[in-house]
């Protein structure tokens, strides 16, 4: 598990779509801060099916960071 402290542009060479998955998302308020929590399950295929595979969590400045990602990659969505 990770909390995201920053954001920082990233390159790759392999630009593909990995499977779909579900994401499970909580928020909680730890420490005096609001954390929402993504938990991503394992695919089908997996040994474990639907076993937590990854979890990441944001807190406020993080989320404002993916927000404005958000944004800049898909300027169609609006709420």
């Amino acid at each position: 598990m990770a909390l995201i402290n920053e954001f920082e542009p990233a390159s790759s060479d392999v630009q593909r779509i990995h499977g779909p998955v579900t994401c499970g998302y909580r928020a909680f308020t730890a420490d005096g801060r609001r954390i929402l929590q993504l938990d991503t399950y394992g695919s089908a295929e997996r040994a474990i099916p639907n076993k937590i595979s990854q979890s990441v969590q944001l807190d406020a400045e993080g989320a404002r960071a993916l927000l404005n990602i958000i944004t800049e990659t898909f300027p169609d969505i609006t709420r």
